[in-house]
């Protein structure tokens, strides 16, 4: 997350290059090479994660009515191989790969928003909880089979889950609410938290991955003079 001037960037059609670190597409499979320092305490992180499309989506979704922000889940159903040097780890699991584009900053759309990626029987399972500007409530709920492509699919119950440390409020949906929990917290600030959290879809436990964004936190003077320090800004 570290934001970088017009000369530490260079991409073409299969390649991009952000200061030492660059992702490659080869057709078949997504390269990523990462070579990063971690700011406030600095910590060298370094390695190569591999990721292997076993679904490919080729369009956006709007988030909102008017159509200013989408979300486009490029492949929301993925094999996923890590290996880092720095720290010395490894990984091999599902995953997935998206990215949010938009024509005004967030935080001008939306208040907050609940959003969670889990894999069920079938294939992957998107929620999506976004609350714009307006007071209006959205909710998305989507089905990714790499065999017969994308569905819609009615939502469960919202279930309230325990607060951060920093007390971000987490929302989510499960079909069994009593059994819906927080395993573990990745990611925590003031406006942000990322959690592991176990869930029911599809009559089937699963561990998804949940995020949770207040954009009124986010607007906040305070919170913003903060943001340097988390995200620092290289200019090569």
């Amino acid at each position: 997350m570290t934001e970088r001037g017009e000369g530490a960037v260079s991409r073409s059609a299969s390649h991009l290059q952000v200061g030492p670190s660059a992702m490659q597409w080869d057709g078949n499979c997504l390269t990523i090479e990462i070579d990063e320092v971690t700011p406030l305490l600095p910590k060298r992180v370094r390695g190569t994660v591999k990721l292997h499309p076993q679904a490919l989506l080729n369009h956006p979704m709007p988030l909102d009515r008017h159509g200013r922000h989408c979300w486009w889940p490029i492949a929301p159903c993925a094999r996923v191989e890590a290996d880092f040097t720095a720290p010395d780890l490894s990984w091999r699991g599902h995953g997935y790969l998206d990215f949010n584009t938009g024509a005004e900053p967030l935080e001008d759309s939306f208040s907050r928003w609940n959003w969670s990626r889990a894999s069920v029987p079938g294939g992957t399972a998107v929620l999506y909880d976004l609350t714009d500007r307006e007071g209006e409530d959205v909710s998305l709920a989507i089905l990714f089979d790499p065999k017969s492509g994308v569905t819609d699919f009615a939502p469960p119950p919202k279930t309230t889950l325990i607060t951060s440390v920093w007390r971000m409020a987490r929302v989510t949906r499960s079909e069994d609410r009593d059994r819906t929990v927080v395993l573990k917290t990745l990611e925590d600030s003031p406006f942000y938290a990322r959690s592991l959290v176990k869930a029911t879809l599809f009559g089937e436990k699963t561990v998804a991955m949940h995020e949770s964004l207040d954009l009124d936190r986010f607007r906040n003077p305070v919170v913003q003079s903060m943001l340097p320090y988390r995200m620092p800004r290289r200019f090569f």
